[in-house]
């Protein structure tokens, strides 16, 4: 029985393992940041700088944000905060730019009359 038992003991059973070995995990990738949020940021922070072409640059930096924040949803990127506030330094940007025009045409407006009026009636006497 003793010799029977060593026998027993010095066969391995045949295991079979019906699963194939687990892959390796792919190395982590951080999710990059949308290129667009940055490129609204960037003109939306010219837009508020630069003096006389700021309106239409802080157009160009909402355009921007706006695309930007509808791609992040879509691809899950990295860049949302840039990409609002790029939004808000753009709305600020147009809406200076747009109150300094609206400032210089009423001015012009008013004080181009009373101007001309007055220097009419120089002429006049």
């Amino acid at each position: 029985m003793d010799q029977n038992y060593n026998q027993n003991q010095n066969q391995h059973p045949n295991y079979n393992d019906p699963l194939p070995p687990f892959p390796p995990y792919p190395p982590y990738m951080a999710p990059k940041t949308n290129g667009k949020s940055i490129a609204a940021l960037v003109l939306g922070i010219l837009s508020i700088m630069l003096p006389y072409i700021g309106f239409i640059i802080g157009i160009v930096a909402i355009i921007f944000a706006a695309l930007s924040l509808k791609e992040i949803k879509v691809r899950m990127e990295q860049g949302k905060g840039l990409a609002i506030a790029g939004l808000v330094c753009g709305i600020v940007g147009t809406l200076i730019y747009a109150l300094i025009i609206l400032f210089i045409i009423v001015a012009v407006v008013l004080y181009g009359d009373a101007y001309s009026s007055t220097y009419s009636l120089t002429y006049l006497f």
